[in-house]
């Protein structure tokens, strides 16, 4: 079974962030997981919950467009994108990751908000499920200190 994304964008609003946060559905048992990394990273760091949104789109083949669209908003200091594509049977999994991957670079660079990788690319969903709260860690949780890191950059050194 190939195993495309829950994907999610994540966008910090009022507050001195403005994050954005666009999880894909596909495979959710991982996204949901990523999801939470980020949403307890986001409290640790003091991000007030009221400035959080949370979108969901159908799979990580889709985080690329809204990520470009909630960047362009202006609404947003940082948009994290969470999903997790995993090897199938077929070559759809190179496409999924690469378009994701290409997607969310291209938000970030058009839009001029920075736009988090908080993609997974695993083989199996041991693997997946190991990198979203399991032997390796929350890679939510680190996809959002990197949203905090790149907001703080641009809000105080790149206006």
């Amino acid at each position: 079974m190939f195993s495309c994304d829950s994907c999610g964008l994540f966008s910090l609003t009022n507050f001195i962030w403005g994050q954005h946060k666009v999880v894909a559905r596909f495979n959710e048992i991982v996204t949901k997981q990523l999801l939470e990394g980020a949403l307890e990273t986001f409290k640790k760091y003091s991000v007030r919950e009221e400035d959080i949104d949370v979108v969901w789109v159908p799979g990580s083949f889709e985080i690329g467009v809204v990520a470009d669209r909630l960047g362009r908003s202006r609404n947003y200091h940082a948009v994290l994108c969470i999903g997790a594509v995993i090897r199938g049977d077929t070559s759809h999994y190179e496409a999924v990751a690469n378009t994701a991957a290409s997607g969310v670079f291209s938000a970030g660079l058009n839009s001029g908000v920075p736009c988090i990788f908080g993609v997974l690319t695993c083989d199996n969903m041991e693997q997946a499920l190991n990198r979203a709260g399991g032997k390796s860690g929350n890679k939510g949780a680190e996809a959002a200190v990197t949203a905090i890191e790149m907001a703080s950059l641009f809000e105080h050194h790149l206006k």
